[in-house]
Formats: structure tokens, sequence, C-alpha cells
């Protein structure tokens, strides 16, 4: 049987008329069952499945009609064409055939050609239903595939990207995806001095291929957010790795922040999103957070712009930000929802806790139509030590070196170009015990490792520091000695001991600059002028001891840690 023969079923009550088309049939080279009624033709359609019926309309037991109707619920999805055989001619008898299931009809006296054409036609339009039928089953397939691709995408995307600590209790989020994949990121975590790093990108597009940047720009941020590294170093890194990966045109539009709950500060960095805001507690102030570079990874990293603004924080105020999605909901007039309204809602919020709420209330009023992702965040200022940060888990206090001593010199340029405490802290971190105390470690190996930078070495004058014009000097003069530093040298020493009890941290640090009165600067903390001479007191904080040399030039302090149970 080749690829045009047919098996034609023929439902005839005149043996004449059957035989005829029966020869006309099996002449066009099909194959032909006969019956003489309906229900003969519905029983020989349910045993032998024929492509094609030619159906009389009016026959004994079971009219052409009703066997019609039988045949094609039978057929399913499956296209059986039906030309009904008819003499009939008024308007209702031929639509009563098409509303039984007719496709055509065929009128007595039948004609050899006539009847040919339509066969040959019904035949073209049965494989072009069952190509499209086959088609749609591909695309169900392939989507079903997709679908799950992307779920499983999905669980070690949210996995990545959420395993820092947006779930502190002074954190709130809300992010609603316009698909599958949110192509808005948002990462939290705790840098070693105790600080957190917030970032919330936008990726060009939706769904998968917008989130396919997600990963590699949350494995820098992570990792280099955990081993000390700065905002600004994050930064250099992030855009130059969506440079190097991403396809032309394909960018993320970025804001991150650091926020120090010790000096209630907020850094921020704005590349792309909409301006964000610093809301202050108890009053209507609303300090914009507004963007001022391109987004990572458009410029190449000779061309990036890495400077930031930073703004005070009192207990209670909150770091609010968005992703674009807020602002170009649309409503059925094409209008978008735009900054003004959102500003009304700012101002209109009088609960803290109800500010999502109200803006998707907002949204929803707006007759709001999802055009992109939508991501909210927001981040309270609250005391240091009411900050919830994760526990270590048990097992890494099991393992690392214990006894152990390493010193380190970092001289000339090295000290220009190259910041060593993400190295150094990471290499303490190894040790069983230090890993719960990584936050005043950081901040009192920072505070040694800069004094001696840069009062002992570059012999910077700290008193500078006194207002925003002292500041912009004192950096000024940083930069310029840096540039030209040739014999300058900064030693950092490590001494650790385990004991029965624990173990012990003793930490050096020496510079080889001209040093400076120990007991004068203790002195001067005593009436501080401006913001310098802190620096003694805050290691004498964190630390349980410490001691300067007479000259100033080198100084030790010491952590100890009890044995885990």
């Amino acid at each position: 049987m080749n690829a045009s023969t047919l098996t034609i079923l023929i439902a005839e009550d005149s043996a004449t008329d059957r035989m005829l088309l029966s020869t006309i049939v099996a002449r066009q080279g099909h194959r032909v069952l006969v019956a003489a009624n309906g229900l003969e033709a519905v029983a020989l359609f349910q045993s032998q499945r024929p492509q094609l019926v030619l159906m009389d309309a009016l026959m004994p037991v079971m009219d052409g009609f009703e066997a019609a109707r039988r045949i094609k619920a039978m057929a399913g999805e499956a296209m059986v064409p039906i030309i009904f055989l008819t003499s009939l001619s008024e308007e209702e008898a031929l639509v009563n055939c098409l509303e039984a299931g007719g496709d055509d009809f065929l009128a007595k006296p039948y004609s050899r050609v006539i009847l040919e054409a339509k066969i040959n036609a019904m035949d073209r339009l049965r494989r072009l239903h069952q190509e499209v039928l086959h088609q749609r089953d591909q695309i169900a397939r392939h989507n079903e595939h997709l679908q799950n691709e992307q779920l499983v995408a999905k669980a070690v995307f949210d996995k990545v990207a959420h395993s820092g600590c947006l779930g502190a209790g002074n954190v709130r989020y809300l992010q609603s995806p316009y698909a599958l994949f949110n192509g808005d990121l948002l990462l939290a975590a705790f840098h070693p001095s105790g600080d957190m790093h917030v970032l919330l990108g936008d990726f060009t597009g939706h769904g998968l291929p917008a989130a396919i940047g997600a990963m590699p720009l949350a494995e820098v941020f992570y990792r280099m957010t955990g081993k000390g590294h700065s905002l600004v170093e994050i930064l250099h890194e992030g855009n130059a790795k969506l440079r190097r990966i991403l396809p032309r045109g394909v960018f993320c539009c970025a804001t991150l922040l650091s926020i120090s709950f010790r000096r209630r500060v907020v850094e921020f960095w704005g590349g792309g999103l909409p301006a964000g805001y610093v809301l202050r507690h108890g009053s209507d102030e609303r300090v914009p957070l507004v963007s001022r570079h391109l987004p990572l990874g458009v410029l190449d990293p000779d061309s990036f712009r890495d400077d930031y603004e930073s703004f005070s924080l009192a207990l209670g105020d909150r770091v609010f930000l968005l992703s674009d999605g807020v602002l170009e909901a649309q409503n059925e007039r094409d209008e978008l929802f735009g900054e003004q309204r959102l500003l009304e809602v700012l101002a209109a919020s009088q609960d803290p806790s109800r500010l999502f709420a109200d803006i998707q209330q907002a949204l929803r009023a707006f007759h709001g139509e999802a055009r992109d992702d939508v991501s909210l965040v927001e981040v309270t200022m609250v005391e240091d030590d009411a900050v919830s940060r994760p526990p270590l888990a048990p097992e890494e206090w099991q393992a690392g070196p214990e006894n152990w001593s390493a010193r380190y010199d970092f001289r000339g340029p090295t000290l220009r170009d190259f910041y060593p405490l993400p190295h150094l802290l990471q290499l303490l971190l190894e040790v069983p015990g230090l890993r719960g105390n990584g936050g005043n470690l950081y901040s009192v190996l920072c505070e040694l490792y800069t004094n001696a930078l840069e009062h002992g070495v570059l012999a910077l004058d700290s008193s500078l520091k006194r207002d925003a014009a002292g500041f912009a000097e004192y950096y000024r003069l940083r930069a310029e000695r840096l540039d030209t530093l040739q014999d300058g040298c900064v030693s950092v020493a490590f001494d650790v001991q385990q004991e029965a009890a624990g173990g012990r941290l003793r930490l050096t640090v020496e510079d080889n600059g001209v040093g400076f009165d120990p007991q004068a600067v203790r002195a001067r903390q005593r009436n501080p002028d401006g913001f310098s001479g802190r620096g003694m007191a805050l290691i004498r904080e964190l630390s349980e001891r410490c001691e300067w040399s007479a000259d100033g030039r080198r100084v030790s302090v010491e952590f100890s840690w009890a044995r885990q149970a």
C-alpha cells in the first residue's frame, strides 16, 4: 500500500450505488469497506479505522447524520473527513449534514472526476491536520522539557542566590517573577567586619536568558564579601566578569550597598536602576539614592567608575531599593505607574511594615499589568548586636591548622597595588575557633594595617580628618605619597597556639615609619578633636590585650577562644 492509498468506508443503502462507488474508489487505488446502513458503518469504523468516509444521508436502521456524529466522536482528535452522499438540495438538509460532522458534499448522480478530486482534497486536509497535531505534540514535549530544565536551574539558582543573609531580621524583600525565572537578582551577605553587603540587580530581558549572568555575579559577590573585600573591589570584579562572559547587549543594572551597623553608615553605588531612598525614621524625609553610573558589564575594566556615596543612618532608618518593574507597570491606557505615583505611596504609607503591601495595592488599583520582574528590598538600621548573623556550622570548628606562625612583609609598590587584608583574614579564619571572631578580627587587623601604612609609612597626620575638607586633603596626600612610595614596609606576623582550654592568637603589625608617641595619642583620645585618634580605643575594645612599642612602630594584640565541646 503506497503513501497515497487510503482505507475508505462507503455507507450507502442502495446496492447499485455501493457497487458504483466501490468500483470508482477501488480503481483510484484505495481499499474499500462497505456498509448498508449507519449502524454497520459505525461498527466498521470502530473495527477498521478508515481514513475517509463516504456517507449517505438517508439510510435505514441508523441514518447518516447519527452515524456521522458517532464516528466523529470515536475519531477524537484525529481528522476523519466525511463526505455526505446526498440528493438533498434544501439548505436546511445541507446544514444538517455539516452540523452532524460532514466536511463536504457529493451530489447524486456521482461524477468520477469530482469524487476523485474531493477524495484527494480531503486527504490533503487530513494529512495537514496530522502534521499540525504532530507539531503540537512536539512543541508540548519540548515545552515540558524546557520547563523541567528551568525548574532544576531555578532550584540551583535559588540556593546560590539566597544562600546569604536575606533572612536577617532587619531585611525585608519581595520578588515577583514576570517569567518562571526572575531576571532580578537579590543578594545579601555579611562582611567579616560585621557590615552587610546587599546587591540588587536587573539583567536585560526576562526568564532564563536574563538570569544566565546571575550565577557568576552571585559567586563573585559571596566569595569576595566572605573574604573581606571592599565594595569597590567587588564592583570591579563583578563588572569585569560580566563584561567578559555576557554577549553583547546583555548587562546588569545594579545597586550595591555596604551597611555598617557599628558606624551607622550606608555606602551606595548605583548603576542603572531606579533611585532608591533612605527613609528617615519618625519623619517624612526621604534621601534619594540616585544611580550615577552605567550598568555592570557595559564598560571595560579601565573605563569602569567605582566612586560611591556615603550616607549616615540613625536607628530605625530604612534603606529602600526597587527594580524598574514597579515603575514600568502599565494600565489599559498604556500609562506607566512611574516615579511620581511611587513617591505618593511612600508619602502616604504610615506603617513601615505595610510599605510593600501599600505598593502592591497601589499597583492593583492602577490596574498594573506586569511587564517586567518586580523586586523590592528594605534594610533597617538596628543596633549592631541586634543583627541576626547566621551561626557557624558545628563542623566548621573541627578542622584547620592549630599551632603555627607566619610573617608577611609588604614593601614598596606592593603596598600601593595590593590590599592584603582579604588574603590574611582567610588564612586566620582557617583556624578552628577564630571563625566565630571574624568581625572583631577583621576590624582590628584593618585598623592596625591602615595605621601602619598611612601614619607609619606614609607619615600622614590623622588630625587632618577634622572636617570634610580635611578628609579630602588627607586622601589626596595618601594617593600622592603612595604613587611615589619606594622603600616603605609593613610587616604582619601571626602566632597561633592551641591551649588546653582552647587557643590563642598573637597578631603583630610593624612598620618602618618614623613612629609616634602612644602615650600622647591616648591622651588625645580623652578629648578627641574631629574624627582622628579613635583607632587605638577601637583596638583596645575589640581585642583582649594590646600593647604598643615605645616608638609606636610595633603593636601586638591577642585574641583567645574556648574549645568547643
